[in-house]
């Protein structure tokens, strides 16, 4: 009785906390306004596929003047497809416009040898569901990324974690769909008629982490023998009351990457989450000859915990590869992934190259049939949100996309924490300042801005501040909060500004003009 009273006390607080969580971004207006990506990458005649993220009333119209030949755009949907034909850099205008108005942005499609030249914003089911995935769960959250405008902000990927795989069959002797999936290509093209794309999950080993099978075989023919004995559910996951799971966690003799992503290829899957550890070169470069080999592009994540000494093998055969081991809901584990190593990973970052800090653990999450509110106060949200945002790390939704609140679709849906992630530069943030109770992040932006988030990573409200010419900035600057989408002073360059922190909170400003080109003269010192 007195556990059942801890949980429903926990819970009461937790919802307390949400309902008294300050909503910091300001509601998108009902003019038209282009959000997400500034650049987008492809293949030359690989499928091509982009829903131009727009706010704004409906009904609205899309334009887009100087598309490669090949690409073709919907002006209902605000769809991209087709497939170019020419390697090139593509400047091209968009347009969104409705009753009210309408809105212009330049957007550079860049076909080429590199994909995913922004990090992929989406949703992964691992966090929310765990190995009780299934199709209908997936499409409640692709629903919900459309019905509560993520899409409008450039979230497109919806990704199947571990958990639909059933056995080996079809035209290539490939994995095969489990029951709780039974139109794996019917899903896709649901997706794709939306704008967004679908994901999936493998790994080289025998059995996946969470016991089906993965892309390679003990046998020639594909067979796995705790399949054939009959130690397997009702979806072909290892009965566990029978045989350990870490037991089919080797690498088979036979490889069936190719098969698999033929398959993939042929439903239509648009990222691959790759799983096993330690990651290493020989499997990281067979799956990544298999899907070049599809004509397909195909995101190819890399998971778990890469390691530094792999870095230059990972940056030439993977768009994505987490950096750490399975995130949690709680301050720690916020904590020791976000700030307790991503700098390491800063030389290896470029467009096309994105080290992964693990999933977004917001809203409603829990590895399994029933799910939570994050364990995260608001501040540390806050704080979760920014450190991704200004890291440049992929952006994947874990939580149930059915049930998201308003707060955390304040967190998920503001268009300028977004433009800091998808900045075409590419830049990591990294740590210019700090101690156990601080720590100071600034990344260098296209235009010349410079984001600059500051953590409290203590008990107690704190000041925190910079003097820009400390950061190497040579002229006056403007500050602008990010989160509220407003400018909030200015500061000469030799003068401090500074602010006050919430404990394990942040304040996340822009600095314009930034670095500037000006020709100084005189004494600068």
């Amino acid at each position: 009785m007195k556990k059942v009273f801890i949980v429903l006390l926990c819970t009461f607080l937790c919802a307390l906390s949400f309902a008294q969580a300050p909503i910091l971004t300001p509601a998108a207006p009902d003019t038209p306004r282009i959000n997400g990506p500034k650049i987008y990458g492809a293949r030359p005649k690989a499928d091509f596929l982009f829903r131009i993220p727009a706010t704004g009333v409906r009904p609205m119209r899309f334009e887009a003047k100087g598309l490669p030949r090949g690409l073709k755009l919907d002006p209902d949907t605000g769809i991209i497809s087709g497939r170019a034909r020419k390697k090139g850099t593509y400047n091209v205008t968009l347009r969104a416009t409705n009753s009210l108005g309408s809105y212009e942005r330049e957007f550079r499609i860049v076909i080429g040898d590199k994909i995913a030249l922004t990090p992929p914003m989406g949703w992964n089911s691992w966090n929310c569901w765990g190995n009780s995935v299934s199709q209908e769960k997936v499409m409640s959250s692709a629903r919900a990324m459309l019905d509560k405008g993520l899409a409008d902000y450039g979230w497109s990927y919806i990704n199947i974690d571990d958990g639909w795989q059933g056995v080996r069959g079809g035209k290539y002797n490939a994995i095969q769909p489990n029951k709780k999936f039974p139109d794996m290509k019917g899903l896709a093209d649901w997706l794709h008629s939306k704008g967004l794309k679908l994901g999936i999950y493998s790994g080289p080993w025998c059995g996946t982490y969470a016991g089906h099978i993965g892309s390679s075989s003990p046998t020639p023919d594909g067979h796995y023998p705790w399949v054939e004995e009959g130690i397997v559910d009702s979806v072909y996951k290892v009965d566990r009351s029978r045989m350990k799971r870490d037991s089919v966690w080797f690498f088979g003799d036979y490889s069936f990457a190719r098969a698999d992503a033929l398959q993939w290829a042929d439903w239509g899957v648009d990222y691959l989450k790759y799983d096993w550890n330690n990651n290493d070169p020989w499997w990281l470069k067979d799956m990544r000859a298999a899907l070049l080999a599809t004509g397909r592009d195909i995101v190819y994540s890399i998971s778990n915990s890469s390691k530094v000494v792999l870095g230059p093998v990972l940056r030439d055969n993977a768009e994505c590869w987490r950096t750490t081991g399975d995130i949690r809901d709680n301050w720690e584990s916020i904590y020791k992934i976000g700030f307790g190593g991503q700098d390491r990973w800063a030389g290896f970052k470029a467009p096309g190259n994105w080290p992964d800090a693990d999933m977004l653990v917001v809203g409603k999450v829990g590895w399994g049939p029933k799910t939570h509110w994050t364990g995260l106060t608001p501040d540390e949200q806050y704080t979760h949100i920014t450190l991704w945002s200004i890291l440049a790390s992929p952006l994947l939704i874990g939580c149930d996309m059915a049930e998201l609140d308003d707060f955390t679709l304040s967190l998920l849906c503001n268009s300028e924490v977004i433009d800091v992630n998808q900045d075409p530069l590419g830049a990591q943030g990294v740590r210019q300042y700090g101690d156990e109770t601080y720590a100071t992040y600034v990344k260098p932006l296209e235009d010349g801005s410079l984001a600059v988030a500051m953590f409290n990573l203590s008990d107690k409200p704190k000041k925190i501040g910079f003097i820009p010419h400390a950061l190497g900035l040579i002229a006056d600057q403007k500050i602008h909060d990010i989160w509220r989408q407003q400018d909030i002073g200015s500061v000469a360059r030799k003068e401090r500004w500074e602010t006050e922190v919430a404990p394990h909170g942040v304040v996340f400003v822009r600095l314009s003009p930034g670095l500037t080109e000006t020709k100084l003269r005189g004494f600068w010192r």
